[in-house]
């Protein structure tokens, strides 16, 4: 039997999205933002969810445009840390070890040590509560050759994205795959 807890923002999986900005200075910025997804098929497009005020949205409305990196879960220290402090208050990539670049595509950072990123133009927003959500077209996938497959899509387990779960407040691995998507359905349509 299920118990009711009430109303809460817990859901799983849930992503761990590194959303590099350049600010007003033309440094890198980066932030750990764990509400967000796919929201869009054609155009591809990807939404986060940002506080109010924050400094990354601010970014974003001023370049109208942020990357989404996924960091491997060897990455996990870093990405805690890109969402303990502001931007406004610390250059953060001072205080890792980690190699920024500028995209090719859109006028936001990259972090080139995790091995996924979306490289996003602002495209709308919407308020939603103490968060606005931001939606992003992605116009470049960029991926380590290293975690393709031999079709040149993202593999997840070797990207090994970090994930995050919101009910306990920590970092986890992705699984084994389980069965293959608008397939395995398939044996109830043959009923």
């Amino acid at each position: 039997m299920k118990k009711n807890l009430g109303a809460g923002a817990v859901a799983f999986p849930t992503p761990v999205y590194i959303v590099g900005t350049y600010g007003k200075d033309g440094e890198a910025n980066a932030m750990n933002v764990a509400w967000g997804g796919l929201c869009s098929s054609e155009p591809p497009c990807v939404m986060i969810a940002l506080r109010k005020g924050r400094y990354t949205y601010d970014n974003i409305k001023e370049r109208r445009a942020f990357t989404v990196n996924i960091p491997s879960a060897q990455y996990a220290k870093e990405a805690d840390f890109f969402g303990l402090i502001s931007g406004k208050k610390t250059r953060k990539f001072d205080a890792v070890n980690l190699t920024v670049k500028k995209s090719e595509t859109v006028d936001a950072p990259i972090i080139d040590d995790f091995p996924f990123v979306l490289e996003c133009r602002y495209v709308k927003e919407m308020e939603i509560g103490e968060h606005i959500m931001v939606v992003g077209e992605i116009l470049n996938m960029a991926v380590e050759e290293n975690c393709l497959t031999s079709k040149n899509t993202p593999e997840i387990n070797k990207i090994d994205p970090l994930i995050f779960d919101p009910a306990e407040s920590t970092y986890h691995k992705v699984g084994n795959e389980v069965e293959k998507a608008f397939s395995a359905g398939l044996a109830y349509l043959q009923k």
